[in-house]
């Protein structure tokens, strides 16, 4: 593992902590776009050490019954208590 460099996160990326991210990406799109976006799965997870870790999530979510992918990366520093979304958008692929 490369200091700074992405990479796929190793072992569950379904667990509890990376669906918590996931979901916490999507309220806090939701809140500040005014969407009504629903949490269906977490199809990749990578993350990145960056004073702090850099969690990139690609995610499945609905929309008015319709599911989509999105893109977001959440900024976490556990010993700050501090977790902020850095950018959420929808997936190109």
């Amino acid at each position: 593992m490369m200091l700074g460099g992405v990479h796929d996160l190793r072992g569950n990326h379904s667990s509890g902590e990376i669906a918590s991210l996931a979901r916490f990406a999507i309220q806090e799109h939701n809140n500040k776009e005014n969407k009504v976006l629903e949490f269906k799965k977490i199809v990749k997870a990578r993350e990145q050490v960056v004073g702090g870790t850099m969690h990139h999530l690609t995610l499945q979510a609905s929309e008015g019954g319709k599911s989509k992918n999105f893109e977001a990366k959440v900024w976490v520093k556990p010993w700050m208590n501090f977790k902020q979304l850095q950018e959420f958008k929808e997936s190109s692929s």
